[in-house]
């Protein structure tokens, strides 16, 4: 067997990208619906020892390889450079830890352009649980966000929160499908000003609204 060492100094598996994406994506699906199954279930001492003995047999040979960074510049060209029409489903990068479909501790969430809105999708598993079947008041409030930062793709201009405040006007169900919806309602010099609001899909139900204030960065 190599050592440790020995995998920590290995290059990577695969120079192809797109393979090595779409492996990381299906690992981090796997991972998450594990999350919420080991948080939404009933599950004896016994198998969740057995669970922890077999994660930690792989933790060694993934936390020995070789780190990876993402360049700030690409990531900023990728979302930036060009513009999005209505749909289809979109993502801000791979691992995002709201949209991205690669990150495993991630929400999952379904972005795609309507309009002049930005539009989210996402039914929350257990693990995003507060109180007692309803979400937590901070994954609601990265949804919100995450879908302000598809309106900045959408105007071609990157930036970061300076401010964000959410009102919460209802209680946010775990398991329901919900929507969130936003757009730019004003700008002023660097300033953008964004709004939006969330409802459960299915009765269009507002639970929470939210306004940004985004401030521009020069990327090129």
């Amino acid at each position: 067997m190599q050592s440790d060492s020995g995998r920590a100094r290995r290059a990577p598996a695969t120079d192809n990208a797109e393979a090595d994406l779409a492996a990381r994506t299906q690992a981090a699906a796997a991972l998450r619906r594990l999350g919420h199954a080991l948080v939404g279930h009933h599950v004896d001492p016994e198998s969740l020892v057995r669970l922890a003995a077999h994660v930690e047999t792989w933790l060694p040979e993934l936390e020995s390889a070789p780190t990876r960074r993402r360049a700030v510049g690409d990531m900023k060209r990728r979302l930036f450079e060009a513009p999005i029409g209505d749909g289809p489903d979109l993502e801000h990068f791979p691992d995002c830890v709201v949209s991205g479909p690669a990150n495993p501790m991630g929400i999952a969430v379904d972005l795609h352009r309507d309009g002049d809105d930005a539009v989210a999708l996402v039914s929350l598993g257990a693990a995003f649980e507060g109180a007692p079947g309803r979400a937590h008041g901070g994954i609601v409030a990265a949804v919100f966000d995450d879908v302000m930062g598809l309106v900045l793709k959408m105007v071609g201009t990157p930036a970061y929160t300076g401010e964000l405040t959410v009102r919460y006007l209802a209680p946010t169900p775990i398991g329901e499908r919900l929507e969130f919806r936003a757009r730019l309602a004003d700008r002023d010099g660097r300033k953008l000003f964004i709004e939006a609001e969330a409802y459960r899909a299915a009765d269009r139900v507002q639970v929470a609204s939210a306004r940004a204030v985004f401030i521009a960065i020069d990327w090129r």
